[in-house]
């Protein structure tokens, strides 16, 4: 390569990191505004029940994919496994309404692991001490509080807003007990952006 044209292809790199931080990225990641869901979906679990008020358990959890797609490799994709959850008595999750539930993204705002939810038990070095009933990632111990989805423990929490606040489905129950995905906002102030946040 000659001399004039390593300068040139200084010069056309130089132009192009020069717009580069113009281009809107957002609308390549896997839930760019567009990609919104037309209607209500129902949510049907790993095992092809759909999730009913009056058989999911309280204090429990289940992993939902959504967007569901008819390719079962888009479906493995982390960016589209969520985790509903039923609150905790303590915390509302007897009501037999929608507000006993949550639905969260399962990739972590820290490095982006997938969290899981862990159910309130007596603790076994101390039956008289109750823990658990958040949520928490496995790899560098961010912990989530389950009814905002607010992180509150681990580096997950030490990051500002938006990106210390889980993304979050709105869901409804039908008059039979189904639970149904509201069509979703992407965006930090509506349902957030997986894998960076939302506000609360």
């Amino acid at each position: 390569m000659s001399r004039r044209d390593f300068m040139k292809l200084m010069a056309a790199s130089g132009i192009a990191m020069t717009f580069a931080p113009f281009v809107e990225w957002g609308r390549y990641l896997p839930n760019p505004s567009g990609n919104e869901a037309a209607g209500k979906t129902k949510i049907v679990l790993a095992s092809g029940v759909t999730a009913n008020i009056s058989s999911f358990p309280v204090d429990h959890a289940e992993v939902v994919i959504y967007p569901k797609t008819n390719d079962p490799v888009l479906n493995k994709e982390a960016f589209r496994t969520w985790q509903l959850i039923r609150l905790p008595k303590e915390m509302g999750g007897s009501k037999n309404d929608a507000t006993a539930f949550r639905l969260y993204s399962m990739v972590c705002l820290h490095l982006w692991c997938l969290w899981r939810y862990y159910p309130r038990r007596p603790d076994a070095d101390d039956p008289t001490k109750i823990v658990g009933g958040n949520g928490a990632c496995p790899c560098h111990a961010s912990t989530y509080d389950v009814f905002t989805g607010k992180a509150y423990g681990g580096p997950a929490a030490l990051q500002a807003p938006p990106a210390n606040v889980l993304p979050r489905l709105e869901l409804e129950a039908d008059p039979a007990g189904d639970l149904w995905i509201l069509p979703p906002s992407w965006n930090v102030r509506g349902n957030g952006i997986v894998g960076y946040g939302r506000y609360l």
